[in-house]
């Protein structure tokens, strides 16, 4: 069940004790989210369900527990719950496809989260969260696409001013050619940001669908 910062009333003396039953730490990060001069932490967990762990044909045993987030916040007087959304990764054994699936990265830069999945020769994309509003809220998503060593586009969406960036490399089928972009600003309307406590799988959020689409 996720959690946003309104819910979170108790303090513990270990930002850990916030870890759901049923879960593990598996990464964790530390930075001030909250502008408060303290380092906070964001722990990325993974379900620990036997019943997730199967026999697969040809990779062998696979742990499909899926992943996801507790962020504690680093209190005067101890820690406080921020967000809890335990499940909004996929697991990192999920089925590429034709391809491996997409390694997933967490970071904070200048007091935000970020979550980027690199897909290798096709490039990545990167989903931009920023405490506001008592959760953790979508402010920007940006995709790089590659073929190879080649930059096919870059586009850069900015949902605190509605606006989009898409660079498109105009010798993307001319390898052997410096990259030169055209670039294409445009203005949408989008009803509300998005919450990451609301959240139930990031990979279905579809945001360029839904960039476009209003």
């Amino acid at each position: 069940m996720a959690t946003g910062a309104q819910a979170a009333t108790q303090l513990a003396t270990d930002p850990k004790a916030f870890i759901p039953q049923g879960y593990v730490v598996v990464e964790e990060l530390t930075g001030d989210l909250n502008k408060d001069g303290r380092p906070d932490y964001v722990f990325m967990v993974k379900g620990t369900d036997p019943r997730r762990v199967i026999e697969h044909e040809y990779r062998g045993t696979l742990d499909r527990n899926r992943r996801g987030l507790v962020i504690v916040f680093n209190r005067a007087q101890g820690y406080e719950l921020a967000l809890t959304n335990p499940e909004v990764f996929a697991s990192e054994n999920e089925d590429g496809g034709v391809y491996f699936a997409p390694d997933l990265e967490l970071a904070i830069k200048r007091g935000n989260l970020y979550a980027t999945y690199s897909h290798g020769r096709y490039g990545n994309w990167t989903y931009n969260f920023r405490h506001q509003n008592n959760d953790f809220e979508l402010i920007g998503f940006d995709v790089y696409s590659t073929r190879g060593p080649t930059v096919l586009s870059e586009i850069s969406i900015n949902f605190s001013t509605r606006k989009m960036l898409e660079k498109e490399n105009i010798h993307q089928n001319e390898e052997e050619l410096e990259p030169v972009f055209k670039d294409t600003w445009t203005n949408f309307s989008f009803p509300q940001l998005i919450r990451l406590s609301e959240i139930k799988d990031i990979e279905e959020l579809n945001i360029l669908d839904k960039v476009k689409g209003y």
